[in-house]
């Protein structure tokens, strides 16, 4: 059996996906076979200080090295870890990379808000897509938001904003960042008619648990706004206890809410979709198109 795995170093959580390739008809496909969620919110420090604490860094290396572990156990041939907006504001950052591949063996990339969008659209979910409509594709994280305009299944325009989850909990989310967001939505929609949302990330998957909608049917503007003010009528304690909520997506999912609900209204998005990937998904799928002549 094939394996792959990729590594997401995020601003909130870091996330190990071990996945099965196998080969179909029209090309090759991969299976969920292990995902590993660490909450260890880099991005506390980073946007805060711009600099990784030590005791942070420990945990990164630890939980580096039981990933390299695991992959080596699975006999995972290829891998990609990729680290993204709390480790690219970190003015340590490239110190810890080598710290990690001294003590783990591994090699991270710290990438830039393009490539990381570049990585998720290699999930290819244009190929889902209605061709008679418009969508604005919005990917939450706790750093930075990743916003693209598709059009006849072909992205149109992307961006990538210093706007995230974990940013907006520590009030570093600055009004000048909202406002270009807010112009750049608008300048790259105005001409397009029935537009419907895409949402990504661990946030948006799981308020479509909540809504209790569907796979594969959209969440309503409307639905989304009234899950909102049931999540926000309650204490982070509440959050936890009422709706079983893990307590590093307690907090976190009231501003993911704040940044779709927003990017919504300022489009005029009533629908939603959301299709289970994320960013080591994409990553999962960029290692299997840049190796098919191995595979």
């Amino acid at each position: 059996m094939l394996r792959y795995a990729a590594i997401d170093i995020g601003s909130n959580a870091v996330r190990l996906l071990i996945a099965d390739i196998s080969r179909t008809e029209g090309g090759y496909t991969f299976k969920k076979n292990t995902l590993v969620r660490v909450p260890l919110r880099l991005g506390d420090d980073a946007f805060l200080d711009q600099h990784i604490s030590d005791r942070k860094v420990e945990d990164l290396v630890k939980t580096m090295i039981a990933f390299k572990n695991l992959m080596d156990v699975y006999h995972v041939s290829k891998y990609l870890a990729c680290a993204t907006s709390a480790m690219r504001e970190a003015e340590n950052g490239g110190e810890v990379i080598k710290k990690v591949k001294k003590m783990a063996d591994l090699d991270l990339e710290i990438i830039e808000g393009q490539r990381e969008a570049n990585i998720i659209y290699s999930n290819h979910i244009e190929e889902n897509l209605d061709a008679k409509r418009s969508y604005l594709y919005i990917d939450v994280g706790g750093g930075s938001t990743e916003l693209s305009v598709f059009v006849n299944k072909m992205p149109v325009a992307s961006k990538s904003f210093d706007i995230g989850t974990i940013r907006i909990l520590d009030n570093q989310d600055k009004d000048e960042t909202w406002e270009s967001m807010k112009q750049w939505v608008k300048e790259n929609t105005k001409s397009l008619k029935n537009v419907a949302g895409i949402g990504t990330g661990g946030n948006i998957n799981k308020l479509f648990r909540m809504s209790d909608e569907k796979d594969g049917m959209p969440l309503s503007f409307i639905k989304l706004k009234g899950l909102y003010n049931q999540l926000n009528s309650h204490s982070l304690k509440e959050r936890i206890g009422v709706f079983g909520l893990n307590p590093d997506r307690a907090d976190v999912i009231i501003p993911a809410c704040e940044i779709y609900i927003t990017l919504m209204k300022w489009t005029g998005i009533k629908q939603i979709y959301v299709p289970k990937v994320g960013m080591v998904d994409g990553i999962i799928n960029l290692l299997i198109e840049e190796n098919l002549v191995d595979l």
